[in-house]
């Protein structure tokens, strides 16, 4: 924590009040960033943790990572203009890389860390990193999470959404449902100068009253410059916990919804897909924002 403050005071005192804004905005500092930055020197004070500079995109960067945005949007609604009953999660896979490199783009997951494929579809009881293949059929009844991630001339973008497979269950409409919901809660208690952990109580807390829990160990993540980056967003913090959100920041609201416990183990077979410990069902769904200083902007869904 206190790094970090040191950082955030050394970085605040650099900067000349009529010197170009680090930003690139073309403004001065006193006129750009400078109000924005002691804002947060006070919440550091209190001992709150504030991001630095890295963590805060530049008008430039916003409007290059808006195109990737846009791109991984058109992926999505592509997957979603097909998809079907029979359909092998292979299909899928070639849709996304398809429209990805044909509109300049390249499928973020694609080897990341060694992943295999350039999306993850992860189906029922699978919460998250399901990989694509010719031998996994949609059948009816199913609920898939397909999670789109782009990289488009160096700047990333992340989505997914819960697509229901011809008639599904009344259970597992319901847990799409809440799903939704709490990411729409969460949206709502995101607030500039607020904190991650808003959102978080507001996710849990409605997945909660639902009889639902949410995984702990896997969240949401900055993007935008790197397919991952910091902070690290939490689905069951406290309110008012959690770093401050800045303008600036941009992040993932992805909860993983559980029916049962919000355990889980991964697939020894591949070292990638993660299960309910319980074989109950799990559903995902990704917003990637941007905090602005009038309110957040879904930038894809």
């Amino acid at each position: 924590m206190f790094s970090i403050y040191k950082k955030i005071v050394n970085e605040v005192k650099e900067m000349e009040r009529n010197a170009p804004c680090w930003c690139g905005s073309g403004k001065k500092y006193k006129k750009c960033h400078m109000a924005i930055e002691e804002r947060m020197r006070i919440h550091a004070d209190k001992g709150e943790i504030v991001p630095t500079r890295k963590l805060l995109k530049t008008p430039f960067q916003i409007e290059k990572i808006k195109e990737s945005a846009a791109l991984n949007t058109l992926v999505l609604d592509s997957v979603a203009e097909k998809i079907r009953v029979g359909m092998c999660t292979e299909e899928i896979d070639q849709i996304v890389y398809d429209v990805t490199t044909k509109n300049g783009g390249i499928p973020a997951p694609l080897h990341y860390e060694g992943f295999p494929k350039s999306v993850c579809t992860s189906i029922n009881n699978e919460i998250c990193h399901g990989i694509p293949a010719r031998d996994i059929i949609l059948q009816e009844g199913d609920i898939v999470n397909v999670d789109v991630s782009t990289n488009l001339n160096g700047y990333y973008s992340d989505a997914s959404r819960m697509f229901k497979i011809g008639k599904v269950s009344e259970r597992a409409e319901r847990l799409v449902r809440v799903t939704g919901e709490c990411v729409e809660l969460g949206l709502a208690a995101a607030k500039p100068w607020g904190h991650l952990g808003d959102i978080a109580d507001a996710i849990n807390s409605h997945a909660q009253a639902n009889g639902y829990s949410v995984v702990i160990d896997i969240g949401g993540h900055g993007v935008g410059l790197e397919f991952h980056e910091e902070p690290f967003v939490s689905y069951v913090a406290p309110k008012g916990t959690e770093m401050l959100l800045v303008p600036g920041m941009m992040f993932t609201i992805e909860p993983m919804i559980n029916e049962g416990s919000p355990d889980f183990f991964i697939d020894e077979d591949n070292d990638w897909t993660a299960y309910t410990i319980d074989d109950g069902l799990s559903a995902q769904i990704e917003y990637m924002v941007l905090v602005r200083e009038d309110g957040i902007e879904v930038l894809t869904k």
